[in-house]
């Protein structure tokens, strides 16, 4: 079915990277909120599924960014009317919060291409039976969660447990990112260069673009999410 598709959009480097193909093939339509621009929001009622991207800041930066608390309201008032839901790394941290998730620091950074395992508990839902048991994804994060009441955790790494979760059918949070293209991945570097210092899980800009092939199968898997998220009754 053709859907309403709207995304949330924090800084102008963190777009929809290779969900735009996807969302092109199946002839949806699309829409923003530019966070940064001061876009307003759309009626959940006028929304088939809303995507939350990524951003540098933190949930709890309400001070330095106040929209944040327009942002939230709006995407729990999305969950209230029963809409498809994907939040990615911030986008994830979002839903969390609006849930009852607390949101936190993490004690490492992850910046780069990481393994990820899925949990026993992904068995039991049918958006976590999609990830394969592992496979590596690309990482731009410091933050973490606790799980929202009635999630089910889906993924983890060994540095940050808290990877991925699925309410029901219809919300799926990924604090990894498996939208990104070589070309988006050059954008976030770009922007957040600084925050490359090297250690065991902050990896080189050299070391992340090494290998296109990467990429490719990252976004199969995305595919295969969004998929499986707007296949729900």
């Amino acid at each position: 079915m053709n859907m309403n598709i709207h995304f949330l959009q924090h800084v102008p480097f963190e777009g929809l990277a290779s969900i735009r193909s996807w969302i092109e093939h199946g002839g949806h339509k699309v829409t923003c909120t530019r966070l940064y621009a001061g876009d307003g929001f759309p009626r959940p009622d006028n929304i088939d599924l809303l995507i939350v991207m990524g951003g540098p800041m933190g949930v709890y930066d309400i001070d330095q960014y106040p929209w944040l608390t327009a942002e939230k309201t709006f995407i729990r008032a999305v969950i209230d009317a029963g809409k498809r839901v994907l939040g990615i790394c911030l986008g994830a941290q979002l839903i969390a919060d609006v849930l009852g998730g607390r949101v936190y620091p993490n004690g490492q950074k992850e910046i780069g291409w990481f393994p990820i395992t899925r949990t026993t508990a992904a068995e039991t839902s049918a958006l976590g039976r999609l990830l394969p048991a592992e496979f590596v994804a690309y990482h731009w994060h410091g933050d973490t969660f606790e799980l929202p009441p009635g999630a089910v955790h889906l993924a983890q790494t060994p540095v940050c447990r808290h990877q991925a979760y699925a309410i029901g059918d219809r919300i799926l949070g990924l604090q990894f990112h498996l939208e990104t293209t070589p070309e988006s991945a050059r954008e976030l570097i770009e922007h957040g260069g600084d925050e490359l210092v090297g250690g065991p899980t902050i990896q080189s800009a050299e070391a992340m673009l090494a290998d296109n092939t990467r990429f490719v199968e990252l976004n199969r898997l995305m595919f295969a999410l969004l998929d499986g998220l707007t296949a729900a009754d």
